[in-house]
């Protein structure tokens, strides 16, 4: 159930705008080569991640204005970490470089295709784009802490998949919309298409 009246202070939002405000904070740590109060500070912005949606599910506070909050905090935060890298862990970086360009596209592309046939950041939350956003937490501490690389591999490989799914929906919808579960669940919006 979605809430059209959708209030910027509500509990989830809050996370989503806490999330935003880290934002900086994470850059200034990376700046300052901070490694250890970078990941603490990234692991308080990821379970606001995951709490956000939770709590907007859980309350009925789901909204557009969500949406779109908790899409610019997934973006800036990715790249946050991915600035974290090149400034704190730049061997790592080195190393994972083709990874995150790859990753850095799988939000790239959509964006732009989206941008460019609705005038608006997409926000379709897809089941992959949640599934893929859980695991890139851990597959990042990981490459990190345990200098082990083929888990954010496959995780980025599936962004991938996901980015495709998300230029495929665009491709499908006749207007923005928010929320959508997959491309496969999309059936009135294709029905209203063929005709």
């Amino acid at each position: 159930m979605e809430r059209t009246g959708s209030n910027l202070y509500s509990i989830p939002n809050i996370l989503s705008l806490l999330r935003l405000a880290l934002v900086p904070v994470l850059v200034g740590l990376a700046s300052a080569q901070r490694g250890d109060i970078f990941l603490v500070v990234l692991a308080v912005s990821l379970l606001s991640d995951v709490l956000d949606g939770y709590l907007a599910r859980k309350l009925g506070l789901v909204s557009e204005l969500g949406a779109k909050l908790d899409s610019w905090g997934d973006i800036l935060t990715y790249a946050a970490m991915i600035l974290g890298l090149h400034l704190i862990w730049p061997d790592i970086f080195d190393k994972q470089a083709e990874f995150l360009f790859a990753a850095m596209m799988s939000f790239i592309l959509p964006t732009l295709l989206a941008f460019r046939k609705f005038g608006a950041y997409p926000s379709y939350h897809t089941w992959g784009a949640k599934l893929a956003a859980v695991l890139m937490a851990p597959a990042y501490y990981v490459l990190i802490l345990a200098d082990a690389d083929s888990f954010f591999r496959v995780v980025i490989l599936f962004h991938l998949l996901v980015a495709a799914e998300e230029m495929a929906i665009t491709f499908i919808l006749n207007r923005p919309r928010s929320n959508v579960g997959s491309v496969f669940y999309l059936g009135s919006d294709l029905s209203g298409r063929r005709k």
